[in-house]
């Protein structure tokens, strides 16, 4: 049974930080591209990191450059989204997202809520 299970997220104050943490479990992972995207009510999801399979390189929304960085470690099956410098328009729900590399197969996460307020 394939499973992507988000955690990490909460409430903080601008500025602050936190870790979002997504482990993946049903399929093998260092076969697929991970994203984390994020989504706000009445908006589209937006796609704000991405990490390849095999190399490991990343590439992120202009939004969110030089304030994320996306990681991963296939031992553990596990993706994380480390976010500084938190501003109050990061506020949404972030989802966990694993895309095949060669055949587009994808599975989405639950979500969890970042909430950046004071």
């Amino acid at each position: 049974q394939v499973q992507l299970v988000e955690s990490g997220g909460g409430l903080v104050q601008p500025g602050g930080s936190l870790r979002l943490s997504c482990a993946a479990s049903g399929f093998t992972f260092s076969n697929y591209i991970m994203r984390w995207y994020r989504q706000t009510l009445g908006k589209e999801r937006e796609l704000v990191a991405n990490i390849m399979s095999t190399s490991g390189s990343t590439n992120y929304a202009d939004s969110v450059k030089g304030r994320f960085t996306i990681s991963r470690d296939n031992a553990k099956n596990t993706v994380y989204l480390q976010m500084n410098s938190l501003k109050p328009e990061d506020t949404a729900v972030y989802y966990c997202n694993a895309i095949h590399a060669l055949n587009g197969r994808n599975y989405w996460g639950q979500g969890t809520q970042v909430t950046v307020s004071s």
